[in-house]
């Protein structure tokens, strides 16, 4: 049986969510990892390391970057009682990782390839003198725009070729996405962007914040993002922003 969960996760201790190798051996701690440690444990048995349970998930996260909603499928011979199974889960994960829900999917599902479009949220603080209680959340110490703000995030929406917003690690040769939502909204001294799109490229978002922020610094009008994304150069657009405060939120099948 084929069977989907939705998983929540800090990403800040983690080398991103998926399990990476070097010379045939597992290196670093991912997402991926613990969870699929959990599940074999459970499901399998703690002697049983040769025999992993392999999971997919909806999508890769970066190192530091967070999840309400990552979706994850795995299959298994075994009948898997919902109610005990995330209790039991819960209790092996670290804090920072948690499955929220557990069901059974038809065989055709696949966390990654179903996926009709993904959420992310950004959120960063806009103020001049720094708080206890910031954590690691980027500050931005000068006023922003965010009317200005939400003109640019305009010239986003659509298909467009994003090719000036990828990191150079992006596998993906194809730099085309559909991105249906692309808002920014300010809660007291929080400022949250929300991107809903068919499929980001490598850093994508964290580019697109960087490019908004530049674009504040330096007091440029909203037509500006406009001309980054048409020149599909990355040299045009902003910085990469840090990964702490971006969120994959919900994943839409």
């Amino acid at each position: 049986m084929r069977y989907a969960l939705d998983v929540q996760y800090i990403g800040k201790d983690y080398d991103g969510s998926q399990i990476q190798f070097e010379g045939g051996k597992e290196i670093g701690t991912t997402i991926q990892g613990k969870l699929e440690r959990a599940l074999r444990t459970l499901i399998i048995g703690k002697t049983s390391e040769n025999r992993p349970i392999k999971t997919i998930f909806s999508g890769r996260t970066d190192k530091g970057v967070n999840s309400l909603g990552q979706v994850v499928h795995f299959d298994t011979d075994r009948t898997i009682v919902a109610s005990k199974f995330i209790y039991q889960m819960n209790e092996i994960l670290p804090d920072d990782i948690s499955v929220n829900n557990l069901r059974i999917v038809d065989q055709s599902f696949h966390a990654q390839k179903s996926a009709k479009s993904r959420y992310y949220r950004y959120e960063l603080i806009n103020r001049k003198y720094k708080q206890a209680f910031d954590g690691d959340i980027l500050r931005v110490k000068y006023d922003l725009d965010v009317e200005r703000m939400q003109c640019a995030l305009n010239f986003l929406k659509g298909e467009h070729d994003f090719s000036s917003f990828k990191s150079s690690g992006t596998l993906n040769p194809s730099k085309v996405c559909f991105i249906t939502r692309a808002e920014v909204e300010k809660q007291g001294d929080r400022v949250f962007i929300h991107l809903e799109g068919n499929r980001f490229l490598y850093n994508m978002v964290r580019t697109i914040v960087g490019t908004l922020l530049e674009m504040e610094g330096h007091n440029l009008p909203a037509e500006h993002m406009k001309m980054v994304l048409e020149a599909k150069d990355r040299r045009k657009a902003g910085r990469t922003v840090s990964p702490y405060g971006l969120t994959l939120v919900k994943v839409n099948y």
